[in-house]
């Protein structure tokens, strides 16, 4: 893996995990750091099933690996804002 690629999916996890945080209702009470994270993450993992799927390479942009990688992410911080909050009281 090259820095661009490392840089990119940093870039991408960033949205990735704003995004996430967009489609959740209500506020979400865990640092933006964890958000980057689970979006970074949630990004690998979504590529990951979408090549699995045979979605991951389209003409255009791929909406598909997109809304998957959105969805674990939406999950993911759905997930830790309640552990996250059961932590902190």
């Amino acid at each position: 893996m090259e820095i661009t690629g490392i840089i990119s999916g940093l870039v991408i996890g960033i949205v990735i995990g704003a995004l996430a945080r967009l489609v959740l209702p209500g506020r979400q009470r865990i640092p933006v750091w964890l958000t980057i994270l689970i979006g970074v993450v949630a990004a690998l993992i979504g590529t990951a099933i979408a090549a699995a799927l045979g979605v991951a390479d389209t003409r255009g942009i791929d909406w598909i690996e997109l809304g998957i990688q959105v969805a674990l992410a939406a999950f993911g911080v759905s997930l830790s804002v309640g552990l996250y909050g059961k932590r902190r009281k």
